[in-house]
């Protein structure tokens, strides 16, 4: 499998949105919650108020962890501003559709950013067509991609 293939199953595995389990960690306190999230561009967006505690520490340290269901990531958190001013609104119309509750009550506030989560590298379980689980680590940087067997054939 290539590298291109490996991020186009992960994201598709993920499909347009999905609640994710977010770590964060600062001064060697690591917290994780979940967070409602939306991908588009190989990347991950969620949003969130500045004065929670995860924003702080994302803030402080931009690395991250996020899972859901078997698909584990590890990126760089980064601030695009406020929900409300991002240009082309994209993020904001599919958390529209997706979250409408959450969407109407706090994303246009003034305290309301949207984060961009860049993967670094990911670890996908999954299973075959006869259900043989493997692991396909795919790494970023490197642009590279393993595919491990979990299970005997």
């Amino acid at each position: 499998m290539s590298f291109e293939e490996a991020v186009k199953r992960m994201f598709a595995q993920l499909g347009t949105n999905k609640i994710m389990a977010l770590a964060t960690a600062k001064d060697d306190k690591v917290t994780v919650r979940n967070v409602s999230c939306v991908f588009y561009d190989d990347k991950i967006y969620f949003k969130t108020d500045v004065n929670f505690r995860k924003t702080k520490q994302l803030l402080a340290n931009p690395h991250v962890a996020m899972c859901w269901n078997g698909v584990q990531v590890e990126g760089i958190a980064v601030n695009k501003g406020l929900v409300a001013e991002e240009a082309g609104q994209r993020f904001a119309k599919a958390y529209r559709k997706y979250w409408w509750g959450s969407y109407n009550a706090y994303s246009h506030t003034d305290t309301e950013i949207l984060i961009e989560v860049t993967p670094q590298f990911v670890e996908v379980w999954d299973q075959d067509e006869n259900q043989r689980g493997f692991q396909t680590f795919i790494d970023f940087d490197a642009k590279s991609v393993q595919v491990i067997d979990y299970d005997e054939k």
